[in-house]
Formats: C-alpha cells, structure tokens, sequence
C-alpha cells in the first residue's frame, strides 16, 4: 500500500492516535486517567446521540441543520411542562413528540415538497429556535421547576468496580447500538444507503425513497430531541440556545467518519470515532487553558480537512 492510499484509508485514525500521544505527553497526571475519561465519554454522551441521528440522514446524502433547536426546544417543553406538574415519564414522552413533529416536518420538506435539505432544515432551524424563545419567554429554566429525579439522573450511574459508569454514557451507548443495527443489520439501513449511492436508481429499482426519507428525518429530529434531554438533565435546567452548538459538531464527526470508510460512505461506528476525536480534542485543550474560540478554529478547520479528504478519495474512485 502506497502512503498516499494509506493516508487516504487511515489518515483520521493515524490522526487520532497522534492526538492520543500529543496530550499523553502534554498531561501525563491527568489525561490518561479513568476519571478523565469516564468524563469525556459524559460530555459527549449528547453529542454522540446527535451524530447517530445524523448519521441516519446523511446516508442518503443529505444533512439536517435544524438539530441543535431541536434539541433546545426538547430541552424547553420538557421543562415547561415539569413546571405545570406533568410527571416526569409523561414531559419527557412528550418532549421526544416534539422532537419527531420536528423531524418529520423536515422530512415532510424535503420528501415531499421537494425542498433542498440545506434550504428546509436552516428554515426550521429559525422556525424551532424560535419557538424555544417564545415558550421560554427567552429565560433558563431552573431551580424547583427541574425535579430532583430528573437532574439526578446524569449524576448517578453503575458502579464497575472503582469507577462508576454513568447514565449519560450508557444511554449513549444504548442509541449507538440502535442505529446500528437499523443501518447494518435491516432492509432499512440498506435501502438508506441504496439512497445515498443513487436516489434515481433507488426510485426505479422500487425503493420508496419518499417515505424512507421521512421516517429517516423523523429519526434524526427524535435523536435530537433525546440530545436536548440529556442536556438538561446533566445542567438540571433548560434554555433556548442550548443545542447551539450541537449541529456543528454532529456534522464534523460524521464528515470525519466518512474519511475512514473505504467506500466514502457514513459508517455509525466511523462517526463514533469521529465524535471521540472531537471531544478528546476539547478536553485536551481545554486542560492545557486553550481559549474557546481557538478550539472552534481548530474544529472548523478539521471540517474542511475532512470534507476535502472525503471530496479527493470520491474523484479518484471516479
């Protein structure tokens, strides 16, 4: 194997594990630690579940924008109505509604309406963060109106031996090996990815790309909804920009996943390791006082990196 296939075929990963070595070195007491990485694998617990939903979509060659005011606006309602008194199963229930209403209006969109997913998705984006604004009356939701089970819940976890795995993660876990069954393992996840190599030859084989394309935009925005849940639940609040940043980074690790497939195409446990670069980078950064903003550089530019890499292996396939 040449090196310029080689790195075409393992530069993220290679990448990676110089990240690894990079803060292995760097920080030596802290980096390495099972603390630490039971921490890391806590923050990204909302992201990982974003990046599954959207790795659903982006199998067909589409993307959805609107995630991260999806997520805020589960986060919102599910606390608006801990606020009246709902029970908690029945505000959590009804918050992963919206967020399926909200999937499967994108869906809808783009489907059936025939809208570009770039062009329907940024305008839900607006439509959704808006209505986070208007039914949070642009406030955080906290304190006494949050109950107790439900902020308590991203705290506790299940104790294996000296550490304690926790929720968050494990739900993580959880809604990776969902999506991979339904991408690997159905009819389903092989007719999505019919989609992805041709819609036009998907269409005349007989594979209902219309209604594939809602249910896979309803799963996304569902995903999204969990996200915005388990936000909330590990911050014990809700406000309308929470999911802000949710898109960006979904996206990144999916992109980033793409670039290890052989076939250039989105792999769920590619997009698992996309994820983990993206947050063991963070976290690296953030112990070594690297400002925010140098890190949303550094994450822009990994999108460009990715993307280009992914661009340059589809042409020489050609």
């Amino acid at each position: 194997m040449s090196l310029l296939k080689f790195l075409r075929r393992y530069g993220t990963l290679t990448g990676f594990v110089l990240i690894l070595i990079f803060f292995s070195f760097r920080l030596p007491d802290t980096f390495l630690t099972a603390q630490n990485w039971l921490n890391i694998t806590q923050q990204l617990s909302m992201l990982m579940v974003v990046a599954s939903g959207m790795t659903i979509v982006m199998v067909m060659g589409d993307f959805d924008l609107s995630v991260g005011s999806i997520a805020s606006l589960s986060g919102i309602v599910a606390a608006i109505l801990f606020s009246l008194g709902y029970p908690i199963w029945l505000a959590l229930g009804l918050a992963l509604l919206a967020g399926l209403v909200g999937g499967l209006i994108n869906g809808a969109l783009v489907s059936f309406v025939g809208i570009l997913p770039f062009v329907a998705t940024l305008a839900t984006l607006t439509i959704f963060s808006g209505a986070a604004f208007v039914i949070s009356g642009g406030k955080t939701i906290s304190g006494r109106a949050i109950p107790e089970a439900f902020g308590q819940f991203a705290r506790d976890g299940i104790a294996l031996g000296p550490v304690t795995l926790p929720n968050l993660t494990i739900v993580a876990v959880l809604v990776v090996g969902l999506v991979w069954v339904l991408l690997e393992q159905t009819t389903f996840g092989r007719r999505l990815y019919a989609i992805g190599g041709n819609v036009e030859a998907a269409y005349l084989s007989g594979v209902p790309v219309r209604r594939l394309k809602l249910i896979a935009f309803s799963l996304t925005g569902l995903s999204a909804a969990g996200a915005g849940l388990l936000y909330a639940s590990r911050v014990a609040s809700a406000n309308p920009t929470q999911g802000s940043g949710l898109m960006l980074n979904a996206i990144a690790a999916v992109f980033l996943g793409v670039t290890m497939s052989e076939q250039g195409e989105p792999r769920i446990l590619a997009t698992v390791i996309g994820v983990l670069i993206l947050g063991v980078l963070d976290n690296g950064l953030t112990q070594m006082s690297v400002d925010s903003y140098v890190r949303q550089i550094l994450v822009g530019a990994i999108i460009v990196i990715a993307v280009s890499a992914s661009s340059i292996t589809k042409s020489n396939r050609r």
